[in-house]
């Protein structure tokens, strides 16, 4: 599966995603699994915003070798699913490539609708959409010229919804596979991953180590961000 994340400058929040994404499927052996990101108005060329780079790190994620790149079509044909950050972003994507609404959501609208409905595909979380209209915005917003606090924070956002979303997707195409066990002595929270079936709540599930990958448990996040700055 090829996923593509979109928000605006594509120096911050999509890279933060892509990168993730990138680090959860070396950890797991995920060769199927791919990532690219875009920005609708991107700073075409640059970097990673420097605390952007510091939360991908914090994540467990590698941050060089990156330029943003501007959002085109040929991008959004490749994508099994895009994921942008916001809702105007997201119906942005779908005016330039109509046919792709299928398969475009705003990630934190993914991860709602694969949790309540149980959808662990991309058909099925479309299916479920409509059926699960949600009064209410669901977009990450620009930390862009905010504290490192607050780049924590949308880093953790971004991680707490992306990776359970990314593992379910996985678990529902290869039934068979089995995810690296944590023990107890590890000492780190469990990942948050997704119950299957609406009004479930989320569970805790230990699928990790932390050395392997830091997960999306916030504290351990917020810390490991702050000490790599």
């Amino acid at each position: 599966m090829h996923v593509l994340f979109v928000c605006s400058g594509n120096v911050c929040r999509s890279v933060i995603a892509e990168r993730l994404t990138l680090a959860v499927a070396a950890d797991h052996g995920l060769q199927e699994l791919s990532a690219e990101s875009a920005g609708v108005r991107a700073l075409v060329g640059f970097p990673v915003e420097p605390l952007a780079a510091q939360t991908i790190v914090g994540l467990g994620g590698n941050a060089d070798n990156f330029k943003a790149r501007r959002l085109k079509a040929e991008m959004v044909h490749r994508a099994d699913l895009v994921l942008a950050m916001t809702e105007k972003i997201r119906d942005q994507v779908r005016e330039l490539v109509p046919e792709a609404l299928p398969r475009t959501f705003t990630l934190l609208e993914a991860y709602r609708i694969a949790k309540v409905s149980g959808a662990r595909t991309v058909v099925g979380l479309h299916a479920a959409r409509n059926d699960l209209a949600y009064v209410g915005r669901e977009n990450i917003s620009d930390p862009v010229g905010l504290s490192p606090q607050q780049f924590c924070d949308v880093g953790d956002r971004i991680a707490e919804a992306l990776v359970p979303l990314l593992l379910a997707l996985h678990a529902h195409q290869h039934p068979q596979a089995t995810l690296r066990p944590r023990s107890a002595a590890d000492g780190q929270p469990p990942l948050l991953v997704i119950d299957g079936g609406r009004g479930e709540q989320g569970r805790r599930a230990e699928h990790l180590r932390p050395g392997e990958y830091s997960g999306p448990a916030v504290e351990p996040t917020r810390h490991a961000a702050e000490s790599a700055g």
